[in-house]
């Protein structure tokens, strides 16, 4: 089983910064991180949870969420086993739990939840206006 840890949240202040990661085990059932796409989700409170970037195998390909476009970078490093997003321009909308995720699937950038197998524990962001 893969074992997913996101970290990075914290608060901060609008127009501000943050940088999450996401590490994960070495290996599972035989399959390396490399043989994963990966994604970076987000519930709000009261809200469903969505997609907010995706990244395909080789970190070549990207899929981003409208909302995050041109403010959200997506990036893995399959040496360390670890996926990144780093955020922006934060707006206050953007506050909510963000995890990673790890699909099996044969997508380049999985979008729907049920694509992917494995999640982290959630890592809290808030922006204050």
């Amino acid at each position: 089983q893969v074992q997913l840890a996101d970290s990075g949240g914290g608060l901060v202040q609008a127009g501000g910064s943050l940088r999450l990661s996401c590490a994960a085990s070495r290996r599972t059932s035989g399959r390396t991180f490399s043989s994963f796409a990966m994604g970076w989700f987000r519930q709000a409170p009261g809200k469903e949870r969505e997609l907010v970037a995706a990244i395909s195998r080789t970190g070549i390909t990207t899929y981003y969420a409208d909302s995050v476009k041109g403010r959200f970078a997506i990036s893995r490093d399959n040496v360390k086993n670890s996926v990144y997003l780093q955020m922006n321009s934060l707006e206050p909308d953007d506050t909510a739990v963000y995890y990673c995720a790890a699909s099996g699937s044969s997508d380049l950038t999985p979008r729907v939840q049920h694509q992917y197998d494995y999640w982290g524990q959630g890592t809290q962001v808030t922006v204050s206006s």
